[in-house]
């Protein structure tokens, strides 16, 4: 994972400024990995991902379409269990030149303000692209499946829209503007091509050599549409139990701090990252500030206007496993910390939530719960929820994995002055620690790796004083 990381967004050229690594053998079976892209744009110049004007062309463009990835969305929909390897989709087969070269014809193309709408292709590759495109427009679409450029003969109807192979975009674009489109996208070496248009009647129909091989109104695809939308029943996990049996006084004192503080930081979840992050390049773009003076967040430059994003990524799903109401407010909270600390005024999440089953009432009361916290801690801290994902099925025959809310966060300095750093400056300067102290190690790497205690609650928090703190830590900053 580490290498495919860094060898995409190397060669794509865009640097990793930061992340989180968290081991649990959970996670075995089931590892985790959630990306958060960070891009600057100019306000005035934003595409949507809507289609509008009937008899507009559809354009597809970028790589050719194979059967790669076919049914990885609905895989990943599925539990994982001992005959799964068996059921494993044809992988997709990524090319960050490819993807590179895409972008910069897409930004291109941009300028000629021909472009209506432009989505990405990415799980259930066209089906999905076309649906949530003509939703948001409240239109239809007429495509024709045999124009779509492949890269495997005798692609079938249906393997053509659930295919996810990579670096596709779907547009939307100004009828008789569909030859300054092509001239762009032929310049950058990538296929444009015309394979459907814009209808009025709300309907996606896809039609093959002729033949109608599916219709269906695009309403009924989408979130918020017509799509089924459930109330699970839910229930507090048995575990809890344990949790709430726990006795820190039982626990013998420490007889040897300096022994256990050298065991703590040899652990997977302590110890330094930098065997992950030096394979990684963090200075392509020459924006980034932090790989030789880091904060506590990633502070990355807005070219020419003086001011500077700070980005992090936070979760500890052991703090939501005790607790998924107080674990999800905490990974904001964090989040918010990281940014805070940087310099930054926090001004927006995204989010992968990563659960098990949905249909396991005790998976379901962890999900319940832990987007309560999370949406109580992001109207505390004025942080609109921007977009998300979630990610559910994630277990196997020993359980589900802890369920895992990742927060990606972004904060802004209005200027790159007020940026600090981690490190500590001289020799004499004093070390302050600012907030209230609890007699607390609930749920720490201490109790879980070293004492082998797997069940105890989640740690002290109080939302009122952590929000309290960071803004006092903000107003000593500025």
């Amino acid at each position: 994972m580490v290498k495919g990381i860094g060898h995409y967004g190397n060669c794509f050229g865009v640097p990793t400024v930061g992340g989180e690594v968290y081991f649990e053998d959970c996670y075995h079976t089931n590892p985790l990995v959630n990306a958060m892209s960070v891009g600057i744009m100019q306000a005035n110049k934003m595409v949507s991902a809507t289609a509008k004007g009937t008899g507009n062309p559809v354009i597809y463009v970028g790589s050719a379409t194979g059967k790669d990835g076919i049914g990885g969305a609905s895989f990943a929909s599925a539990d994982i269990t001992h005959d799964s390897v068996q059921e494993l989709p044809a992988v997709q087969v990524g090319d960050p030149f490819q993807e590179k070269k895409l972008l910069e014809a897409c930004l291109e193309v941009l300028e000629t303000g021909a472009v209506v709408g432009m989505q990405d292709m990415g799980a259930a590759g066209i089906i999905c692209s076309t649906a949530e495109m003509s939703a948001k427009g409240e239109v239809g679409m007429h495509i024709d499946l045999e124009k779509v450029p492949t890269r495997q003969q005798n692609m079938k109807a249906w393997e053509l829209l659930l295919s996810e192979s990579q670096e596709r975009m779907l547009m939307v674009v100004e009828k008789g503007r569909e030859a300054e489109v092509v001239a762009v996208f032929e310049k950058w070496d990538l296929s444009a091509s015309t394979i459907g248009h814009v209808t009025d009647d709300g309907l996606l129909n896809f039609y093959m050599n002729g033949t109608l091989e599916a219709s269906i109104p695009a309403y009924e695809l989408v979130l918020g549409g017509g799509a089924p939308q459930y109330t699970r029943e839910y229930t507090e996990p048995k575990y809890f139990e344990k949790i709430n049996a726990f006795d820190a006084t039982a626990l013998a004192d420490i007889q040897d701090l300096k022994a256990t503080a050298e065991a703590l930081i040899t652990l997977p979840n302590i110890a330094s990252k930098r065997w992950v992050y030096t394979q990684y390049d963090s200075m392509v773009g020459a924006a980034n500030t932090s790989t030789n003076s880091p904060s506590d967040a990633s502070v990355v430059l807005a070219k020419g206007t003086g001011k500077a994003l700070a980005i992090t990524v936070d979760c500890n799903s052991k703090y939501v496993f005790a607790n998924p109401y107080i674990g999800g407010m905490i990974a904001v909270a964090e989040a918010a910390r990281n940014i805070v600390c940087s310099g930054g005024e926090p001004i927006g999440v995204t989010n992968c939530l990563n659960f098990g089953n949905p249909y396991d009432p005790e998976v379901y009361f962890q999900f319940v719960h832990a987007v309560t916290g999370m949406g109580d801690a992001c109207k505390k801290f004025n942080t609109p929820v921007t977009g998300g994902n979630v990610s559910f099925y994630n277990q196997n025959p020993d359980g589900p994995v802890y369920p895992t809310p990742t927060i990606g966060m972004v904060g802004i300095l209005d200027n790159i002055s007020q940026k600090m750093t981690m490190h500590f400056k001289d020799a004499g300067d004093i070390i302050v620690l600012i907030g209230a102290q609890h007699n607390d190690i609930a749920s720490s790497e201490y109790l879980h790796k070293l004492k082998g205690v797997q069940y105890s609650p989640a740690p002290y928090f109080n939302l009122e004083e952590e929000y309290n703190t960071q803004q006092l830590i903000s107003k000593l900053i500025k």
